[in-house]
């Protein structure tokens, strides 16, 4: 069993404040006995056209303040920051272990040129899907607009993931949290896997809609264990691996997978995002 952190903050145009946010949460986390946390998407910075002048590289002061935050806590962190990539930057998760130390990034592969959006002008895109070891668990990172691909979750198992560890910004609108929710569902019923998805809470002082909350943690019979709404929580839940293996006896949907006769599609792969 797995102790994991839904850490729902707001998030501000300042990395000062966000990274003043990150250790409330962290020692929240801590205080309810979490080994892994997660938090939203572009945590370092909220999403505009700010986020270039707000790119750091990863050994820069926010992250090198939050891995020290992690290490005296002594608690793994899922995390979202902008990284410099030339004239754009990088949307990107990054692992730090229970000492703090960064153990992988996850460039956001599928970028969210929709509903109006051109997230493509400001952000490129990376190319490949990472699994990695936290708090025990195998864990594959999916950045927001990425869970509307499945095959991208699919390949995560693939690469051994248990957990995925889903993290956004996720804008309001027309039927977009209905999206969410079903969505997040979805990936954890199709792979039978456990899914902890954590979204920024509505910050206060915007007004872009960014930030619809529903932070959860659903299991793999797609069951919702915890929803956050909409409003700023860090929820200590629990995994257990042990319940991945029960449902994948029940429902052996991955073991009747019939690669050999699925015709590749155009493009299929990890894809730009």
């Amino acid at each position: 069993m797995t102790r994991i952190a839904l850490c729902q903050i707001p998030v501000a145009e300042e990395p000062k404040t966000n990274l003043e946010r990150v250790r409330d949460a962290l020692g929240r986390a801590a205080a309810g006995g979490a080994e892994l946390a997660v938090f939203p998407e572009a945590t370092l910075a909220r999403y505009g056209r700010g986020i270039t002048a707000a790119a750091e590289p990863l050994d820069g002061p926010f992250l090198t303040a939050v891995a020290e935050t992690a290490r005296a806590h002594e608690i793994a962190v899922v995390i979202g920051v902008f990284e410099p990539a030339g004239d754009r930057v990088h949307n990107t998760a990054v692992a730090l272990d229970r000492s703090g130390r960064a153990v992988a990034a996850y460039r956001k592969i599928h970028l969210f040129d929709s509903f109006g959006a051109r997230e493509s002008e400001l952000v490129a895109p990376g190319d490949t899907p990472v699994v990695v070891e936290l708090a025990g668990l195998r864990v594959g990172l999916i950045t927001c607009y990425d869970i509307r691909f499945p095959e991208l979750a699919r390949a995560l198992v693939d690469q051994g993931a248990e957990v995925f560890a889903v993290i956004a910004a996720w804008g309001s609108g027309p039927m977009k949290e209905e999206h969410w929710t079903t969505l997040v569902r979805a990936r954890a019923i199709e792979n039978t896997t456990w899914t902890v998805a954590v979204g920024q809470a509505p910050e206060p002082r915007a007004r872009d809609g960014f930030g619809v909350g529903r932070s959860m943690l659903v299991d793999p019979m797609g069951v919702v264990r915890a929803d956050l709404g909409p409003v700023p929580a860090v929820q200590v839940v629990e995994v257990d691996p042990a319940e991945t293996a029960r449902v994948r006896a029940t429902v052996p949907s991955l073991a009747h997978r019939r690669p050999d006769i699925y015709p590749a599609a155009p493009g299929a792969g990890a894809g730009g995002s």
